[in-house]
This record gives structure tokens, C-alpha cells and sequence, in this order.
């Protein structure tokens, strides 16, 4: 699977976004996918995750009741929309494939897309 993250942007504190991941390969709808991100200075960090058939979401709980992440597949893709955002959501967001739960943790196995920008400004 390759993917391309769009759909970034900047917003003031309260606004609204919407990521969008595409991926490319037939094994999409079997994947386990997600988004992280990462702000200035900052390790990594898991945002969500949606099981293949999307009946199954997970999220951070900095994020949790704020965003929701969903999964079309017969688009291929997989969104994250960002509510109420405020100025810590400010990150280079990365959607992810094929990802393994370890306790409280995740891990990605399959690729990662390039990365789209997320500014919101107070």
C-alpha cells in the first residue's frame, strides 16, 4: 500500500478540518490504518485508528470526542476530521498503514504517507 495525505490546513482555534488519506494497492480494505502526528519538538504520536471494515475506532485521548477517523473503501481512502480544534492540535499530521496494538501502544507496519500540515492559530 502507498499512501497520500491531503487536506491540511490553517484554522483559529474552534475550526474545523478534514485530512484525507489516499492508498493504493488491493489490499486496502484488509489494512488497519491510521493517523499520528508530530509537532515542532516532538516525538510522534497516535491520533486514531479504524479497523478494515470500520466498525472499530480507536483514538488518542487528547483528541477523543474532538475527532473522528473513517474509511471508505471502495474510495480507497481514509479521512480524519478535526473538530474544535485548538493550538495544540498544530502538527504535521501522517496517515499510516497496517497497524498493530501493543497494550496501549501502536505500531505501524505497512507505509506512511508524506505528511500534511495542520495550523491553528489562538
Amino acid at each position: 500500500v502507498q499512501l497520500q495525505a491531503c487536506g491540511g490546513g490553517s484554522v483559529q482555534t474552534g475550526g474545523s478540518l478534514r485530512a484525507s488519506c489516499l492508498a493504493s494497492g488491493r489490499t486496502f480494505s484488509r489494512s488497519f490504518m491510521g493517523w499520528f502526528r508530530q509537532a515542532p519538538g516532538k516525538e510522534r504520536e497516535f491520533v486514531a485508528a479504524i479497523s478494515g471494515g470500520g466498525g472499530s475506532t480507536y483514538y488518542a485521548d487528547s483528541v477523543k470526542g474532538r475527532f473522528a477517523i473513517a474509511r471508505d473503501n471502495d474510495k480507497n481512502t481514509v479521512y480524519l476530521q478535526m473538530n474544535n480544534l485548538k493550538p495544540e492540535d498544530t502538527a504535521v499530521y501522517y496517515c499510516a498503514a497496517d497497524l498493530l496494538r501493543y497494550g496501549s501502544s501502536w505500531r505501524v507496519q505497512g507505509a506512511w504517507g508524506q505528511g500534511t500540515q495542520v495550523t491553528v492559530s489562538s
